[in-house]
């Protein structure tokens, strides 16, 4: 997990520490929406990782789906020769 990474988990990990045994374990979805976005930024850094942890939690209202929702694995890029 790069640095700026590790920083964007911060309130993600606050979060479990703090707020989620107050909560309770009510999500619709299968991981979590906070292991998702952990798992999200380890594997794709900490903007694309953001930005598909933000639109995961956007997704979880009562209207919304559920189930299981993982990560999506990083695209590899084709190797070029030049």
């Amino acid at each position: 997990m790069t640095p700026l990474a590790h920083i964007a988990a911060l309130p993600v990990r606050a979060y479990r520490l703090i707020f989620s045994p107050w909560v309770g374990h009510n999500c619709r979805y299968q991981p979590t929406c906070s292991a998702y976005a952990l798992e999200a930024l380890e594997k794709h850094g900490a903007i694309k990782g953001s930005w598909l942890a933000l639109r995961r939690i956007g997704r979880c209202h009562p209207f919304g789906s559920s189930g299981y929702d993982p990560v999506p694995e990083p695209k590899q890029r084709p190797n070029r020769k030049i």
